[in-house]
């Protein structure tokens, strides 16, 4: 993300100082080892994720603006260390996404901020039912979007409802290089649904995801944007 889309991140950082975090950015920090991971390239894996540990076993909190980041720390780690190794451990503990970790453990009620546009939710596959960033459809639960509560506290703006909000979009990783006709089906879907809705913007916590869909979004010179849901957050948006 802070090669590609570095503003995303600077939002993210800029939001958890707004709320008096001190917040540091190991700068020799590198990939979590997913797209490795994605491809069977096991031993490139483990180098990642003993790094990623030792960076980062010495803070109290771990946040990531991207859930597939997370998910990959938290669920996919385990296999390269001992069970009872206590940095991993610690790690996998203290490591969130960034509206899990607002939502949940910040409990953010308030935000002084506006955005007076209408807004579309991307809900990306790892955060929404990995880190259940909201209710998965085929598990027939409640409803409810972490995602949500927190742009609701944002004033003006307007959140669209979607016919299929908990689709994938169709990036999938590497998946949208190895089946990349699919790939663009699904993205086109997702986009036409938010378009569909009346939503200027689509937002997500998967910058990945978004990155897809702005790819089809530009291609075909489509009016409607796509924002990291940190930017919009943070209040640093140009209308």
């Amino acid at each position: 993300m802070n090669e590609l889309y570095p503003t995303a991140s600077m939002s993210t950082l800029k939001l958890l100082e707004k709320l008096n975090f001190d917040v540091e950015y190991p700068v020799n920090q590198t990939c979590c080892g997913q797209p490795m991971s994605n491809t069977g390239c096991n031993s490139d894996v483990e180098n990642l994720a003993k790094r990623f540990v030792d960076i980062f076993k010495k803070y109290d909190y771990i946040v990531a603006p991207t859930g597939s980041c997370v998910t990959m720390v938290k669920d996919h780690y385990s296999e390269f260390f001992e069970e009872d190794d206590k940095d991993f451990k610690k790690v996998k503990t203290s490591i969130y996404e960034v509206c899990e970790f607002l939502h949940d453990v910040v409990q953010l009620d308030k935000l002084d901020v506006s955005f007076p546009h209408k807004v579309g939710v991307h809900n990306s596959c790892h955060g929404h039912r990995g880190l259940q960033l909201g209710s998965a459809s085929e598990l027939n639960i409640p409803h409810y979007s972490k995602l949500h509560n927190l742009l609701s506290l944002v004033k003006d703006i307007e959140i669209v409802p979607l016919k299929r909000d908990d689709e994938c979009c169709g990036f999938g990783g590497t998946f949208c290089v190895t089946e990349p006709d699919i790939s663009v089906a699904m993205g086109k879907d997702r986009i036409k649904d938010h378009e569909d809705a009346g939503a200027q913007f689509i937002t997500g916590a998967d910058m990945s995801c978004l990155m897809h869909m702005e790819g089809l979004i530009n291609k075909e010179n489509k009016r409607i944007k796509v924002l990291h849901i940190a930017e919009i957050l943070c209040g640093e948006v140009s209308s």
